[in-house]
């Protein structure tokens, strides 16, 4: 295997979430400057699962109109798109729009909606593009993809997102004449000390960070034109790749050997020889296994894509700024680790596959039921809370996080078409969960959130 493939696959992969992720991990330094406030994790839930728009023009191009589009010109295209709204970003993420009366981040809201089509339109185009390179450089896209999370992360942590301190600051507020005389006060004002979150400023700006996700984007369209073009990568193809034509005269299948992904349809307009007829794929799974595998994929994303960050603030912000920090940081170690174990061990066991995300699952109720008591979860003033609301993050995370890369290596070997479906798929289910979710934060109020310097707790 090349190294150099290696390092272009993991560069590729990271520029697939890198925008999305970027914007979640700077929230602390976003919210205190915009009139939404904490309301808007929720609102990004939203708008990312409103981009998958993207995909399903992309998949229903190909269904009905295939061959029209070629993976390398629409992943060309949302590179760049991709790399420009995060550029403006820089300039316009704190401007504010008169809506009915009220102040609202529309640009920001607007330029991550684009970023959000982006990103989602890269889970029907990337993966079905490693199709084009040998099956092991697939894992390596998938620990790209987990430092996109990881990479943003690490460099919020150097710049100081949201490090906030407790002030006491002088409070003067009127009293009646009535409760001054009972209280045996005589002045009609007084005054009290309270504590105020005092926010540290980071050590780069907002805009520089944008910079920083823009300059990511560059990186990955760099790796894409390398994947494409550099002669180590052409030697690590295999060395028969096929895409099939069909005429409408004849019942005759073609096969014409392509050397690039550059006229390669998304989706075959053809299964006929391919695979046995009325089977999935190559026919290694039954249907109600390829049912099996396609629920466990939906429901493992619509927890880790939408479900559980949409709380993600309500959960750990009760245990401190640090704690959420520690969270969202290890749990962006987490899916990068899960991908270097799936390299070592590739377990594809549909049991194993369905105890981890068992696991996964029980670990997020535990973190949901700590969001639905904010701000006074279980364990609130003590240390063994953080450490314990932390550790759930990071191994919940990791737990599917696995899964997810086992599953995205059982479809890569049943097929191109496979691969499309598994980022359709994870799209689904990412948008269920965010269509659960809002009206639970947005609309009923359901979770609550705490002032981290005067929060009572019994």
């Amino acid at each position: 295997m090349s190294f150099i493939t290696h390092v272009l696959a993991c560069l590729f992969g990271m520029g697939s979430w890198v925008t999305i992720c970027g914007l979640w991990v700077e929230l602390p330094l976003i919210v205190p400057q915009i009139p939404e406030g904490w309301y808007l994790p929720s609102y990004l839930s939203s708008l990312i699962q409103m981009a998958n728009v993207g995909p399903l023009f992309i998949t229903l191009m190909h269904r009905f109109r295939p061959g029209l589009l070629s993976e390398a010109t629409v992943i060309y295209f949302i590179i760049s798109f991709g790399a420009l709204a995060s550029f403006l970003l820089a300039f316009f993420w704190k401007e504010t729009v008169m809506v009915q009366g009220t102040e609202r981040s529309v640009p920001l809201l607007l330029l991550t909606f684009f970023i959000s089509v982006v990103d989602c339109t890269s889970s029907v185009t990337f993966l079905p593009f490693m199709m084009q390179l040998k099956p092991e450089y697939l894992t390596t896209y998938f620990v790209g993809e987990g430092l996109s999370g990881l990479v943003p992360a690490l460099v919020a942590l150097i710049q100081g997102v949201g490090v906030v301190h407790c002030l006491n600051v002088t409070q003067t507020f009127n009293i009646s004449e009535a409760s001054a005389q009972s209280r045996n006060i005589n002045e009609s004002e007084s005054t009290r000390y309270v504590l105020r979150p005092h926010y540290q400023l980071p050590n780069f700006s907002v805009e520089a960070f944008f910079f920083f996700l823009t300059a990511m984007m560059v990186v990955c369209l760099v790796a894409f034109l390398l994947l494409n073009y550099h002669p180590a990568v052409a030697r690590e193809r295999p060395k028969s790749q096929h895409s099939i034509s069909f005429t409408k005269s004849d019942d005759t299948v073609s096969h014409h050997t392509k050397g690039t992904s550059e006229s390669r349809p998304m989706i075959s307009s053809l299964s006929g020889s391919q695979k046995p007829r009325g089977l999935f794929g190559k026919g290694t799974y039954s249907w109600m296994q390829v049912i099996y595998i396609f629920v466990i994929l939906a429901w493992a994303n619509a927890l880790t894509n939408s479900v559980l960050p949409s709380v993600q603030s309500y959960s750990c912000l009760p245990y401190g700024n640090k704690a959420y920090h520690w969270s969202a940081t290890m749990a962006a170690v987490a899916n990068p680790m899960a991908c270097f174990i799936a390299m070592f061990y590739s377990q594809r066991s549909l049991v194993l596959m369905g105890v981890l995300t068992t696991i996964g699952t029980a670990i997020g109720a535990y973190i949901m039921s700590m969001a639905a008591l904010s701000p006074c979860p279980l364990l609130v003033h003590d240390a063994f809370g953080t450490l314990i609301i932390v550790g759930a993050w990071i191994f919940f995370v990791l737990s599917l996080s696995y899964v997810k890369v086992i599953i995205g290596v059982i479809l890569r070997d049943e097929g191109h078409s496979a691969l499309v479906w598994c980022g359709a798929v994870v799209q689904l289910g990412s948008m269920l969960g965010a269509l659960t979710m809002f009206p639970l934060v947005n609309v009923y109020n359901f979770f609550s959130s705490g002032d981290p310097c005067n929060t009572q707790c019994p």
